[in-house]
């Protein structure tokens, strides 16, 4: 039978405990690791904010706005696409024309979202319905 030399329970506790509190020591002072993140991860959530706030900021925004709402362009389009359907070919138009054109139009549908909107206080709704414009129409006599 082979020999071999028993050391003490208590020693090897102690010197295990010691080790213990070593690795821990150790442990602590390594530098820590920071996860890695995918792409897909890294892309910020978009914030989300309460209802009707982003309707409000919105509307403070247009009222310090002077600039037109509708892009010049396309209501040129419409405004040529109009003219073609009376008939008359070809026409020029200046862009002073265009603008007031513009201006005008843009008046005329603030305007009516504005009384449509009053209306619709009026019938203790916070939502504009297609009644709203009409009777907002009918009373203006268009």
């Amino acid at each position: 039978m082979a020999r071999f030399k028993h050391t003490p329970s208590r020693f090897n506790r102690r010197k295990q405990m010691r080790d213990n509190r070593l690795s821990t020591v150790l442990e602590t002072k390594t530098k820590r690791k920071k996860p890695t993140i995918s792409k897909e991860e890294a892309v910020k959530t978009k914030r989300r904010f309460r209802r009707g706030t982003v309707a409000l900021r919105d509307i403070r925004r247009f009222q310090k706005t002077t600039k037109l709402l509708v892009p010049a362009l396309p209501f040129q389009r419409l405004v040529r696409e109009i003219t073609a359907d009376i008939k008359v070919e070809n026409l020029k138009y200046r862009t002073d024309a265009l603008k007031a054109l513009q201006e005008a139009a843009e008046a005329y549908l603030v305007n009516l979202f504005e009384n449509s909107n009053l209306l619709a206080i009026h019938g203790h709704r916070v939502t504009i319905m297609p009644k709203d414009m009409s009777l907002a129409l009918r009373i203006r006599g268009a």
